[in-house]
């Protein structure tokens, strides 16, 4: 939970709602329930944990302290939008943060670590008190640098991981995306989804790879929060289908690439709040046109020169 001051070409936003529980709660909240655990302080407005309630996210987990809430800022490349500057972090309340799970919480089906310190992953996972069916974790490269062993023994005990490439190859010391996410795999994660930004995202599940594009658009205003608004595409579609499939885990990435799509179309959850159960499904079909060929028939094969 934070607030975020960012600049990109199409603009700047100060203080705009902003974390990776955020994001993810309002994309899954789309498909499934969400139960949203986190930590803000006494500046956090009213009008935006009204915003999780429009959404029917249950924010009974949602912990206001004495303080300020979490906040970064940083500025984005004019010319490339994956390319961020960090100006400033300041953790605040988020700096004691111990999550504690309701009775209710606990028995919850699906459960996603976002993006904290390891060691308080794996506290919330031993909180549960059945393993649940699905448990998914997300990281990035300040707990690879920092906290890498820890990590590493969280990965062994969730079904699905979430990485960006650079994070991916750094965790694995590996350049290949295959061979990182392979490794990662023979931690004991069933599912590796390795996220691509504007090139969309590839799965691993089971040992067998699946690419999924993202939507194209002609205008990305802010790209901030859109890996965590593809997990909670992709967990929603899962928590909600019960598909676990190759086929479910397929359609769950798809199904993530669009709800990321909408996110980056505005600074903060501008667009993604908006976003209709229509949009969502015209942009779902709209990647299955985009990636549709004919397959080579049994008797047929590629055309070849002869020489």
């Amino acid at each position: 939970m934070a607030y975020d001051s960012v600049e990109t070409s199409a603009g700047r936003r100060d203080d705009a709602l902003g974390g990776s529980a955020t994001f993810f709660s309002v994309a899954c909240s789309n498909f499934a329930p969400v139960s949203l655990v986190g930590v803000v302080g006494e500046d956090f407005r009213d009008g935006d944990v009204e915003l999780f309630r429009s959404h029917d996210v249950d924010v009974s987990g949602l912990e206001r302290v004495e303080g300020q809430t979490f906040r970064w800022s940083g500025v984005y490349g004019p010319e490339d939008v994956n390319t961020r500057t960090t100006l400033d972090t300041q953790l605040n309340v988020f700096a004691d943060f111990a999550p504690r799970l309701s009775d209710t919480q606990r028995v919850s089906p699906c459960l996603f670590l976002a993006n904290i310190a390891p060691s308080l992953q794996l506290d919330v996972l031993k909180q549960m008190r059945e393993r649940p069916k699905l448990v998914a974790l997300d990281t990035m490269n300040f707990w690879i640098e920092g906290n890498g062993a820890e990590l590493k023994e969280v990965v062994r005990q969730v079904d699905i991981v979430f990485m960006d490439e650079n994070e991916a190859r750094s965790f694995t010391e590996s350049v290949n995306l295959m061979q990182a996410a392979r490794a990662i795999h023979s931690m004991g994660p069933s599912t590796v989804v390795v996220k691509r930004g504007e090139h969309g995202a590839i799965l691993f599940h089971d040992g067998q790879p699946f690419l999924t594009p993202a939507v194209p658009l002609e205008h990305v205003i802010d790209p901030t929060g859109a890996g965590d608004t593809f997990a909670g595409g992709f967990l929603g579609y899962l928590a909600a289908t019960e598909d676990l499939s190759e086929a479910g885990f397929r359609r769950a990435a798809v199904t993530g690439s669009v709800m990321a799509s909408f996110v980056v179309e505005g600074f903060s959850l501008e667009r993604l709040a908006e976003a209709t159960s229509e949009e969502i499904e015209s942009r779902f079909r709209q990647l299955a046109t985009l990636t549709r060929f004919e397959p080579l028939a049994e008797d047929e094969s590629l055309p070849r020169r002869n020489r």
